[in-house]
């Protein structure tokens, strides 16, 4: 019997893709704490690549101090959802796209669907592992990010997107929303800790990718 591994494992909360509702902050899942920051990061086109090429090679992550390692292509085929009518009553499955391999300039692969990965989180003289697949990837003309759940071993249960977009004004925006909570007894008992950790962490992704950090 082949021994199961992370990259079989399915994601640790229900609510697979709620970080795209834009409502999150008003419904969220029962249980879940919901959050949403955004960060101006400057305008133009120029800068709208520029930001989200890094964002897709894991830019706010390596950019916050944390390791992306275990790295696994996934299958390139998003789950697309449930399509609804007008009246709110479900119609049919929407078909799966399948997205083609991107690379950035040092080689790099963007992230795509599917992939998994385990994140190193330095934790004072620590690092903790936090597994992670992505649940779907956006890529529209203005807009542009993914978003991934968490695993079994990841301190919280829930989910977090990374979003880069240009507005009609111009303006280029990093916007982060999640949903989370802690994922066992353990992390509960030291929740007020991993909300401390949270707070850090959201701090340093809205600085991440910001021109002035980078310069």
């Amino acid at each position: 019997m082949r021994r199961s591994t992370f990259t079989d494992q399915p994601v640790t909360y229900g609510a697979v893709g709620g970080t795209q509702a834009a409502d999150l902050l008003y419904y969220p899942p029962k249980g879940y704490k919901p959050l949403e920051r955004s960060v101006r990061l400057g305008s133009g086109d120029e800068r709208f690549e520029t930001a989200a090429t890094a964002l897709m090679a894991w830019g706010v992550q390596k950019g916050s101090g944390i390791q992306v390692t275990d790295v696994h292509e996934g299958t390139g085929v998003q789950y697309e959802g449930v399509e609804f009518g007008p009246d709110g009553t479900p119609v049919r499955m929407r078909e799966n796209r399948t997205e083609e391999d991107v690379f950035s300039d040092d080689g790099t692969p963007f992230v795509r669907n599917g992939m998994t990965a385990v994140l190193k989180i330095p934790f004072g003289p620590f690092r903790v592992s936090a597994p992670v697949r992505v649940v779907y990837v956006v890529d529209e003309p203005h807009r542009r990010g993914f978003a991934y759940g968490t695993l079994h071993g990841h301190p919280e249960s829930g989910e977090e997107m990374f979003l880069v977009e240009q507005r009609d004004d111009g303006t280029v925006w990093f916007v982060l929303r999640a949903l989370s909570r802690p994922s066992n007894a353990f992390y509960r008992a030291v929740s007020p800790v991993l909300a401390m950790v949270q707070r850090r962490y959201t701090a340093k992704y809205l600085r991440a990718l910001h021109p002035v950090r980078s310069a």
